[in-house]
């Protein structure tokens, strides 16, 4: 008998737990979770405040400037609060738009990992010292700000789980989807039922049945699709977006 795959656990660490609960009880992530592949927890920044009154943990910035930062010591004394959970301590993440641009070779990089601790700011971010005690991975899913990590790291998670055997239906799925395993095309158009709609129809050699053809058309498609929408991934240096460090 095939030994159980094993179980990726996240911690989270947020203001704002209450952002999850929903997104936890949907799709692919939900049944994970029922199936013990995925196990996730949230854990409230607030809890390891020294403030008992009001649990603050962000303050004024030395120097001046606008907003305020989370002080590092409440993060601190969570992020190892929460590391003392289980046996492994994890690879602790920080979101932040300062990050790595998160790319599928770093998704399949993580998804390995027994468990990963997601830290999701707010206000104007940390505290450095949070980055200098920590040395978290730094990760940004993009070149714009948002209100806070939260959704960068359900960003994280929704691509990390894809990579978790038995997550999917379809093992071959992850496979064949755009960027993986060093695949630098876009995947090909995919059509279903009905044949025809609208005056637009899929295409023959799709309800041909030739799977050599089908799988020539897809090949063909798929060049065709990245160098109209990412000529970058080709290597043309004119087209497509060019991210900046």
């Amino acid at each position: 008998m095939a030994a159980p795959a094993a179980t990726l656990r996240f911690d989270i660490i947020t203001l704002f737990p209450e952002i999850f609960s929903g997104y936890f009880s949907q799709s692919l992530l939900a049944k994970a979770i029922q199936r013990g592949l995925v196990d996730i927890r949230v854990h409230n920044l607030r809890d390891w405040s020294a403030d008992s009154k009001h649990h603050k943990v962000d303050d004024r910035p030395y120097g001046g400037g606008p907003g305020m930062l989370i002080g590092v010591e409440p993060v601190i004394r969570c992020v190892e609060a929460v590391q003392a959970m289980a046996p492994v301590s994890g690879q602790v993440i920080l979101m932040t738009p300062q990050g790595e641009r998160l790319g599928q070779p770093r998704v399949e990089q993580l998804a390995p990992l027994q468990r990963l601790i997601l830290l999701c700011g707010r206000y104007e971010g940390f505290d450095h010292r949070v980055v200098e005690i920590l040395q978290p991975l730094e990760l940004s899913i993009g070149d714009f700000i948002l209100n806070g990590g939260e959704v960068a790291a359900m960003v994280v998670i929704d691509a990390t789980i894809r990579m978790v055997p038995g997550v999917l239906g379809d093992e071959q799925s992850s496979w064949e989807d755009s960027f993986s395993r060093g695949n630098r095309m876009l995947e090909f158009p995919q059509y279903t039922r009905p044949p025809e709609y609208r005056g637009f129809r899929v295409p023959e050699v799709l309800l041909s049945g030739d799977h050599q053809r089908i799988a020539k058309w897809r090949q063909e498609q798929s060049e065709l699709r990245t160098r109209q929408h990412r000529g970058d991934l080709l290597g043309d240096s004119d087209q497509g977006d060019s991210p900046t460090d």
